[in-house]
């Protein structure tokens, strides 16, 4: 343990202010996330767009896609919230059965299908490992934006894999990251639960 919060440090000591500034604003949008505030995407954006290179130098190509559709997703969600009248009143609420299969057809279809363009046409040396992060992904920000509570064990299924991936790439900061958001995730959870609760009365 006191190796790895070696290397986080010295990580942290090593990288550049926009490395930096990725991380401070991821924090920044799971907290607001987590307290159903909508200006989690703006915060949200700016870190997925300072991060993107460097998953670029650690050949995560999924990766990068992934944080390509948060970039679309967030915006999308963005204005999903803030424009749309009925979005914007929508409370929390869980998967219907209909929503589980589109679920389904998100985590299963993008792993096979970053699976095979990662093992086909790039030089990444995780094809798998990284199909499976960002296709659980992919399903949890497609929650998120329809205030569904289910996408907090989706994002924490791929932060789960994630963590231990961005250490094997030598990704210190961004796997103290991945580990902060996990733990947030779990109060998230809670948080919507109880906001759920508080609807029904």
């Amino acid at each position: 343990m006191d190796i790895i919060i070696e290397h986080i440090v010295t990580a942290f000591q090593q990288t550049s202010w926009l490395e930096r500034l990725s991380v401070i604003f991821g924090i920044i949008q799971v907290l607001l996330s987590k307290n159903n505030k909508v200006s989690n995407y703006f915060f949200g954006i700016l870190s997925i767009t300072l991060s993107m290179y460097v998953l670029f130098g650690a050949k995560l190509y999924a990766e990068i896609a992934l944080n390509m559709y948060y970039l679309i997703m967030s915006i999308y969600g963005w204005w999903y919230w803030t424009t749309n009248k009925v979005a914007k009143d929508r409370p929390i609420s869980s998967c219907s059965k209909k929503e589980w299969q589109v679920v389904g057809v998100i985590v299963f279809g993008g792993f096979f299908l970053f699976y095979f363009i990662l093992k086909g046409i790039t030089d990444s040396d995780v094809p798998m490992w990284d199909a499976w992060v960002t296709s659980a992904a992919w399903a949890g920000m497609w929650l998120l934006a329809k205030r569904k509570i289910e996408n907090w064990i989706l994002l924490n299924i791929s932060n789960f894999f994630a963590v231990p991936l961005l250490i094997h790439k030598d990704l210190y900061l961004f796997a103290a990251l991945t580990s902060f958001l996990f733990i947030v995730a779990i109060f998230g959870f809670l948080k919507w639960k109880k906001i759920m609760r508080l609807q029904l009365n």
